[in-house]
C-alpha cells in the first residue's frame, strides 16, 4: 500500500477509493434478504432494501451488496434455462439489478451446487427443485453475470449432500465449487464475489477458489447462536488472509437480542473480518441497531487494508483476548477485544506484552468512541455477561512475538466437512491443561498433516531458543524445520495426555518472516500447546549494568540495532553495548 488508511470512519466513498488501492477486496458489506424474509421475497421487497440501504445511512458506511437469496426460481424450462418467479419477480430479474445499479449498489444472488436449492427441501419451496447449478454451471453462470448482471453470488449446498435433498444426491464438494470456480471465470467477469455456504470450514484448498465461505450452521437471532459460532470461529485466523475470508454468516443485529448482545455480534464479526450481510429489514431497523452496524470505527477493522482475523492471545478466566495488526503488519497499532461468552460478569486483565506492545499504551474504546487514559504494562476491564470491550492500542514499542498458540497455526490438512477420525486430519482441541486452554492434536500420520506457524516475524536475524509445549500418554516423534532449511526430531512423552511436556532447541531465525513447521511422515505426533521463542543473549550479557562504552554500537533488549555508534540521543532506558546490559540516564 502507498497510501495510508487512516483507522477512522470510512465511507462508501473511501472504501470505493480503498478497494482500488489494494492488493484484494475486503470482507463484503452489505444486506441479504434470507433472515428476515426466507424465502417470500419480491420485486418490491428487494427495491424498498435498496432505496432503504440509501435513505438509513448504511450505503454512507460502507454497505453496497443487495443479494437476493433464495425464493425467486419457478423451476427450469424444456431447455434447461431458469424460469424466474413470475409472481415475486413479474418483470423478471433485470430490473431488479438495474435498479440496484441505479443507486450505486451491487447486485448478488443465490444459488446451490447440487440440483436443488436448501428452500425446496426445506422451505416447500417448488420452484427450487432443479433450480441449483449442478449441470448447468455454464448457462447458470452466463445468466446471473452477463445477462443479469449480478456482482455476488452464495452458492449453498443442500442438493449436494444426500440428507438435504429428495434425490438422496451426495457430491463432493471441491469438486462442485471448483467447476462452479471455473464457470464464474468463463464468463470473463473479474469482479463476481463467490461465497461458499457449506455450513462448515470446507478444507484449506477452499482460498484458492472463493472470496469466503460459511464456516459454521445458519445463525439465528439468539445469544446461543452467534456465542457458538463466534467460538466456533476463533481458531480460524490463520485460513483468513489475501482478500479471503471466514463467513460467520449474515447479521442478526437489530433483531431481538440486547444490546450487549449485538455489540458482540458486530463487533465479533467486524474484528474477524466476516462478511457483514445486514439479516433486518433496512427500512425498520430500530436506531439502537443501526447505530451499531454504522459504527465506523468497528467497521474500519473489518475493512482494514491488511485484511486479517484477530486470533487468541490470551485467555483470563472466562473472557477471550483477541488481537489483529491494523493499519501496518508488525506495527504499533494493534486492535483488541475481550470476549466474554458467560452468562455472568467477569474482570479481565490484559498483560500489554502479551500482545506484543510496551512502553506507554494509548487505548481508544471502539463502541463509546473516546480516549481512555494512557496505560503501561498492563489493563483491566469488567465485561457484562454476553458483552464485549473493543479497542484500538497504539504503542511506543511492537515487540517479539514470545508465544505462539497452537491454535493459531496452520494446519495443512484441516477440515470440518467429514469425522477427522475417519480422515485422519488434525484439529483444534479444547485442553484445559494447555497454556490458552486450547490446542491442536490428531497431527502426523503423514506428513502433510502438519502444523505451520507460517507468520513468526523477528526484526533482525538472531538465534532463539524455541520451546515447544506437548502433551501424549505415549512415545511419539515429530519433526521441525525452519524454513524448510533447519531440522531436528524430538521424541516426546510427557507421561499423559493431560499433562504437558516441553522439548526445547536452539535455532536461526532471518529478519522477517519465517515458517517453522512440525510434522511426522509416519506415526502420530503428539498433541500441541504451544511454542515458546526466546531470543538467545548475546554472549557477555549478564545481569551487572554497565557504564556506556563511547563509540560502540548499541541494541535494545531485544537485540536490534538502535544506534550505529554511541549512546548519544538516545532515550532513558536500558541497552545492550559491547555485550553489556548498560544504563541510560
Amino acid at each position: 500500500m502507498k497510501k495510508t488508511i487512516t483507522l477512522l470512519a470510512i465511507g462508501a466513498v473511501a472504501l470505493s477509493a480503498l478497494a482500488q488501492e489494494r492488493e484484494f477486496l475486503p470482507p463484503t458489506m452489505g444486506w441479504s434478504s434470507w433472515n428476515t424474509y426466507g424465502a417470500n421475497i419480491s420485486e418490491t421487497i428487494i427495491k424498498k432494501q435498496a432505496d432503504a440501504m440509501i435513505d438509513k445511512g448504511f450505503f454512507e458506511a460502507g454497505y453496497n451488496y443487495i443479494n437476493i437469496d433464495d425464493g425467486y426460481f419457478a423451476n427450469r424450462d424444456e431447455n434447461g434455462r431458469l424460469i424466474i418467479h413470475p409472481t415475486r419477480f413479474p418483470n423478471g430479474m433485470k430490473p431488479v439489478v438495474d435498479y440496484i445499479h441505479s443507486k450505486g449498489l451491487k447486485a448478488g444472488c443465490y444459488s446451490d451446487g447440487g440440483h436443488n436449492t436448501c428452500a425446496s427441501k426445506w422451505g416447500g419451496e417448488t420452484g427450487g427443485v432443479g433450480a441449483g447449478m449442478y449441470e448447468h454451471d455454464a448457462e447458470d453462470c452466463e445468466m446471473y453475470f452477463n445477462e443479469f448482471g449480478f456482482d455476488f453470488i452464495k452458492v449453498d449446498f443442500c442438493g449436494g449432500v444426500y440428507f438435504h435433498n429428495d434425490e438422496e444426491l451426495n457430491l463432493d464438494a471441491k469438486e462442485r465449487y471448483t467447476a462452479i470456480a471455473n464457470a464464474i471465470k468463463a464468463t470473463g467477469r473479474t469482479d463476481v464475489v463467490f461465497n461458499v455456504c457449506r455450513w462448515a470450514y470446507p478444507g484449506t484448498w477452499i482460498s484458492e477458489i472463493a472470496d469466503s465461505w460459511r464456516t459454521t450452521g445458519d445463525i439465528n437471532a439468539s445469544w446461543g447462536s452467534v456465542r457458538d459460532i463466534i467460538k466456533e470461529n476463533l481458531y480460524l485466523s490463520a485460513y483468513c488472509g489475501g482478500g479471503h475470508y471466514n463467513d460467520m454468516d449474515m447479521l442478526e443485529v437489530g433483531r431481538g437480542l440486547t444490546r450487549n448482545e449485538d455489540i458482540t455480534h458486530f463487533g465479533m464479526w467486524c474484528i474477524m473480518s466476516s462478511p457483514l450481510l445486514i439479516g433486518c429489514d433496512m427500512s425498520t431497523v430500530t436506531t439502537a441497531g443501526r447505530v451499531i452496524m454504522t459504527n465506523s470505527e468497528l467497521i474500519a477493522l473489518n475493512q482494514d487494508p491488511l485484511g486479517l482475523q484477530a486470533y487468541v492471545a490470551a485467555k483470563d478466566g472466562e473472557v477471550y483476548i483477541l488481537v489483529k495488526d491494523v493499519q501496518t503488519r508488525y506495527g504499533k497499532t494493534r486492535a483488541v477485544a475481550f470476549f466474554n461468552p458467560s452468562d455472568e460478569e467477569q474482570e479481565a486483565t490484559l498483560e500489554f506484552e502479551d500482545v506484543d506492545l510496551a512502553g506507554n499504551i494509548k487505548m481508544r474504546d471502539l463502541v463509546a468512541h473516546e480516549d481512555l487514559d494512557d496505560a503501561e504494562d498492563w489493563f483491566t476491564v469488567s465485561i457484562p455477561k454476553h458483552a464485549s470491550k473493543f479497542y484500538l492500542l497504539s504503542a511506543d514499542e511492537r515487540l517479539e512475538r514470545k508465544i505462539y498458540e497452537a491454535e493459531t497455526a496452520f494446519l495443512s490438512a484441516y477440515q470440518e466437512l467429514e469425522s477427522n477420525q475417519a480422515k485422519e486430519t488434525a484439529v483444534y482441541c479444547d485442553k484445559a491443561v494447555f497454556s490458552g486452554g486450547a490446542g491442536a492434536g490428531w497431527l502426523g500420520k503423514r506428513a502433510t498433516n502438519d502444523l505451520q506457524w507460517r507468520d513468526v516475524y523477528v526484526f533482525e536475524d538472531g538465534e532463539y531458543d524455541i520451546e515447544i509445549a506437548y502433551a501424549t500418554g505415549e512415545t511419539r516423534s515429530m519433526t521441525m524445520t525452519v524454513n524448510d532449511g533447519q531440522k531436528k526430531t524430538f521424541s516426546c512423552n510427557s507421561g499423559s495426555f493431560d499433562k504437558v511436556g516441553t522439548v526445547t532447541h536452539r535455532i536461526t531465525l532471518n529478519k522477517g518472516n519465517n515458517v517453522i513447521r512440525l510434522y511426522s511422515g509416519s506415526g502420530w505426533m503428539p498433541d500441541i500447546d504451544c511454542m515458546t521463542l526466546k531470543r538467545v543473549t548475546p554472549a557477555g550479557i549478564n545481569a551487572v549494568e554497565a557504564d556506556p562504552a563511547s563509540d560502540a554500537p548499541v541494541y535494545d533488549l531485544q537485540g536490534r540495532q538502535v544506534s550505529p555508534a554511541g549512546t548519544t540521543n538516545l532515550p532513558a532506558g536500558i541497552y545492550v553495548q559491547s555485550g553489556r546490559k548498560i544504563r541510560i540516564d
